[in-house]
């Protein structure tokens, strides 16, 4: 299976939360974590968060990080979500003129990553939806989001825009909730430019099984076209190491991964609040690195001969050989 591995630029950093919101390491610059980033050996590629990472006055700046520490932009993912003007959604928010700076945003994180080298904007509309019944109508809510991702999808059809779904947080209710939901979406601009990010922990949180996932973007049009990796609960959205809790769903979704013939970035999205963000990140991209190797390492036919037989007490005596046999 073909690998490349890439960060989120803040997750080898310090993470805030809503209670302790400063953070529970000091503050990094951006030169900090580039240079914390390339510690990891297998980092190859990193995004960045649009206002976070990037602004008008510093694309060369970045330009300059990217080239000095040989890193490639694998994506910039443009901030919709954090920031008070947003509280009511982006590309579907009532007011029309918020609708178009959410465009005109998407349309200046793509121009930046023209200008980095980039050819990927993963957008996460994490304040595009409802809280309360009644509070929304969700056709023309939806038909905004169609309209304006139309816009940026033919702004540069030669930048890919994922969409990355996830069910709730920070709404209640997300529009962009499920892989078929987006799906339909990226349906309905007609474009071709337009797929789908897999946010592991975010389709654990939809009570997805996310190879599953995997498949259907592939049966529908071929549009996987991102992985963010992480673990969690299924509760919420802890974004955790990978493979610390779903073990045996991360194998199968590496599995279904490699019989697809995915060929992009997995991408470690973690916010290590705790641990040291760099050490955690070293850990995610370790454990990604030897599910490759695990799924590269099966002999051929064997999944696919469980696959046809469907008996489970096979299937589980299988997997416990492959994964707790000292001997094997």
């Amino acid at each position: 299976m073909k690998s490349q591995y890439s960060v989120i630029l803040s997750n080898v950093g310090s993470c805030s939360d809503r209670y302790v919101t400063g953070g529970y390491d000091r503050p990094f610059a951006i030169s900090e974590l580039f240079e914390r980033a390339v510690r990891i050996p297998q980092i190859t590629g990193v995004e960045l968060i649009g206002t976070w990472h990037v602004t008008e006055n510093n694309v060369k700046e970045l330009k300059v990080l990217l080239e000095h520490h040989e890193l490639k932009l694998v994506s910039i993912i443009p901030d919709h979500f954090g920031q008070m003007k947003w509280k009511y959604g982006s590309f579907a928010a009532k007011d029309p003129a918020v609708r178009r700076e959410a465009v005109a945003h998407t349309k200046e994180m793509i121009d930046a990553a023209t200008e980095l080298g980039g050819n990927l904007i993963s957008l996460w509309p994490g304040q595009d939806g409802y809280d309360y019944l009644f509070q929304a109508d969700y056709i023309e809510e939806r038909d905004w989001f169609a309209e304006g991702l139309k816009e940026v999808s033919r702004y540069r059809p030669d930048v890919k825009i994922s969409l990355e779904y996830k069910p709730k947080e920070p709404r209640t209710h997300s529009y962009l909730s499920t892989a078929a939901v987006s799906i339909l979406m990226a349906q309905e601009t007609g474009a071709d430019n337009v797929g789908v990010t897999i946010d592991f922990g975010h389709s654990l949180n939809a009570y997805e099984t996310p190879a599953e996932s995997v498949a259907l973007l592939k049966k529908y049009g071929n549009r996987l076209f991102h992985v963010h990796m992480n673990d969690n609960f299924r509760h919420w959205d802890d974004d955790m190491i990978v493979g610390s809790i779903h073990t045996i769903e991360t194998l199968e979704f590496f599995y279904w991964l490699k019989r697809t013939g995915y060929d992009g970035w997995l991408s470690i999205d973690q916010y290590p609040y705790r641990e040291d963000g760099l050490e955690a990140v070293r850990e995610g991209v370790n454990a990604m690195e030897a599910f490759v190797r695990l799924v590269d390492a099966i002999p051929s036919g064997e999944i696919e001969a469980l696959l046809k037989g469907g008996k489970s007490p096979e299937i589980t005596a299988y997997l416990r050989r492959l994964l707790l046999s000292l001997d094997r």
